[in-house]
């Protein structure tokens, strides 16, 4: 469950204020795979690094429940010095999972062969982000937060992410921002729109897209 109690945020550009959430009280039920719908600019990677813990509101809290991953497929985080393979056992002792069952679980899954025992500042940026999503979905969180889920590596490995992405929902949530409705469809349940700092909840992810494409004024993805 992630409750939204009062959260407001705003920031202040030469511009002028650019509203992220003005008084947002909202829950997402537990278990549920809910697609973060809204217009370019309307503030959802923003929304979802405030339920991660990483953007801070200026008002109200955030109440969440159980465990919830990083951004699934980020990347930022590595230690460029160490290796694939010591990256991905140092995040298991931090989330407290066995470090060889892990480090073989992303060893296969990233398929990064004898890299995997190099200095991450050697890898092209498509080897880390397969190293990413390999070490975020090889945990088991209780809700992962994802962000454009699917944009990595080739057309093998991205039909791989969703297939692993999708056995993770069997038995946990998770909040999806992404700008294809069509994986939206795939990934998830249930649906929420940030429209000019309100946000809505729909239960059916099928309301969710129609509204948005209201909004839109288009059918199409934006």
């Amino acid at each position: 469950m992630i409750r939204f109690d009062n959260i407001t945020k705003i920031f202040r550009t030469p511009a002028g204020n650019k509203v992220i959430a003005d008084n947002i009280n909202m829950t997402f039920p537990t278990g549920k795979a809910v697609g973060l719908l809204g217009r370019n600019g309307a503030g959802k990677t923003t929304l979802m690094k405030m339920i991660g813990g990483t953007i801070k509101p200026d008002t109200g809290r955030i109440e969440r429940t159980g465990t919830i991953s990083w951004p699934v497929g980020f990347a930022g985080s590595f230690n460029r010095d160490m290796t694939g393979s010591q990256n991905t056992k140092f995040i298991a002792r931090v989330y407290g999972v066995d470090t060889e069952e892990l480090a073989d679980y992303v060893q296969d899954f990233a398929e990064l062969g004898h890299h995997f025992y190099n200095p991450v500042r050697s890898y092209s940026a498509g080897m880390k982000s397969r190293l990413a999503f390999g070490v975020s979905i090889g945990i088991p969180f209780d809700t992962y937060l994802v962000d454009e889920v699917t944009s990595v590596g080739d057309a093998a490995f991205k039909r791989k992410s969703r297939m692993a992405f999708t056995d993770r929902m069997k038995t946990a949530g998770a909040v999806v921002v992404t700008h294809s409705t069509a994986q939206i469809r795939k990934l998830c349940d249930a649906g929420a729109i940030l429209e000019n700092g309100q946000l809505t909840y729909y239960d059916d992810v099928e309301d969710a897209i129609e509204q948005h494409h209201i909004n839109m004024g288009s059918d199409e993805d934006e």
